[in-house]
């Protein structure tokens, strides 16, 4: 069964970027200099900005893929991503020394379900977003596009508010490749265990952290199970941060308040600020255009489709056999972390749709090509070396091995193991009926 959707070419290759890493403390210290801030949502773009310096524009690509929820059927995108030193937004006035009444307003405006108050720290975190970082603004406006119809569309079916769909731009930046130094990693940033409770597969072949879909619905459990202990979503948004345990210790120490800025000095210092950058985001991405930010412009797109298969595949396989380089394999199935579909049950392969008939005509050829040293080069059964009854002698794949003692003859030898001295001496290339003690021999029957 196959989905066609849209391959989105882009100007920069986030596959290419070093791994994102987690925020440091000072990303996260009290005191708020907002022409120094560095926000974890920003982290990835602006390493895409010295990427660019660096490689032929013309030769980095970025891919994106989208599906309806169940499992992984793709829909058909009409647009693709390319990014910009700038945007065509010009404003014609200071949009940045607003009144604090103006924010306030206009956080109060959103259709949203969880509070999203203002303060000082907010309004710190949104000058950072529409002031010093208006090029990111405009990546993550454009990404939302693709993005949130996925989140929303998860979201909506586990009956929780959409602006949820906020928290992978802290997360990730909207990077499903993103991995932190903790071990996160997807656009959700989930850490392996905690993927695994919540039915994601993770081994040393696949990594759904990396799916879109498959991440974003274990996120919706997740926030789900979050919300039922909690049943307010700043500590929702704050445990999903810092994690159960210090929540309920900053409940605790709070005399057992349960409302985020009551607990907020009790809370780890990256958390204090997770809710505020959180009620940030969602300002900055409902307001850029307010504040002279565009969507970064589109490109071009390429058509994709998608294959499923339950053969044990190597993506070398198939990039040889189809003419598709390796790497732009690797941005289609990025879950693959080893270049290779396991087999035995159903595992989706996203390929340039002009490719679908090929594969199909031609799969047969794909899997046996190279097949012994790309996956048949794990052994499946081997025998064990085992203790013959003659003394000093041991068997293994076949072959019995003996050691020569003193006074062996090979006509003794021969006689032991029910062979002709004929035959030992061409089992081990003796060219006469000398032998020496210690030295092993093979009975090759």
């Amino acid at each position: 069964m196959k989905r066609t959707i849209l391959l989105l070419i882009a100007l920069c290759s986030l596959t290419a970027l070093r791994s994102q890493e987690t925020a440091t403390d000072s990303l996260y210290s009290d005191s708020i200099d907002v022409e120094s801030l560095e926000l974890i949502p920003l982290q990835v773009a602006d390493s895409v900005d010295s990427l660019s310096l660096e490689v032929d524009s013309t030769m980095v690509r970025q891919w994106f893929d989208t599906a309806s929820i169940t499992d992984i059927e793709y829909r058909a995108l009409d647009w693709a991503l390319r990014w910009l030193d700038t945007t065509d937004c010009v404003s014609s006035h200071d949009t940045t020394s607003l009144p604090d009444s103006v924010y306030k307003a206009r956080l109060q405006a959103l259709p949203c379900v969880i509070e999203l108050p203002y303060n000082e720290r907010v309004r710190g975190f949104i000058l950072r977003y529409v002031k010093r970082s208006p090029k990111q603004v405009a990546r993550l406006m454009r990404m939302s596009e693709y993005y949130f119809p996925i989140f929303e569309e998860a979201l909506g079916r586990y009956q929780l508010p959409y602006e949820l769909k906020y928290v992978p731009i802290i997360e990730s930046a909207l990077n499903p490749m993103a991995r932190s130094h903790a071990g996160a990693a997807g656009l959700w940033q989930f850490m392996p265990a905690t993927g695994k409770l919540f039915g994601l597969e993770i081994n040393s072949l696949v990594d759904e952290r990396m799916d879109p879909i498959k991440s974003t619905e274990a996120a919706c459990r997740f926030l789900s199970s979050m919300y039922n202990i909690y049943k307010d979503w700043n500590l929702v948004i704050a445990a999903y941060n810092c994690g159960s345990g210090n929540v309920n210790k900053a409940i605790r120490r709070a005399g057992g308040k349960r409302d985020f800025w009551s607990i907020y000095p009790y809370l780890p210092r990256e958390t204090r600020n997770y809710v505020p950058i959180f009620i940030a985001a969602n300002y900055a991405l409902n307001y850029g255009e307010e504040h002279g930010i565009c969507k970064a412009p589109i490109e071009k797109t390429m058509l994709t489709d998608t294959i499923r298969t339950n053969q044990r595949l190597h993506l070398q396989q198939v990039s040889d056999n189809l003419n598709i380089d390796i790497n732009e394999l690797r941005r289609l199935n990025p879950q693959y972390s080893r270049d290779i579909l396991p087999g035995g049950a159903h595992y989706s392969l996203c390929l340039p749709a002009e490719k679908i008939g090929l594969y199909i005509d031609q799969q047969d050829s794909i899997l046996a090509y190279k097949a012994d040293s790309l996956i048949n080069n794990r052994r499946a059964e081997i025998d064990m070396a085992k203790v013959t009854s003659v003394s000093g002698a041991y068997r293994v794949n076949g072959v019995t091995y003996y050691k020569i003692k003193r006074g062996d003859t090979l006509g003794g030898i021969a006689k032991k193991f029910h062979c002709s001295v004929k035959q030992l001496k061409h089992w081990n290339g003796l060219k006469s009926d000398a032998i020496r003690e210690g030295k092993r021999l093979k009975i090759c029957k």
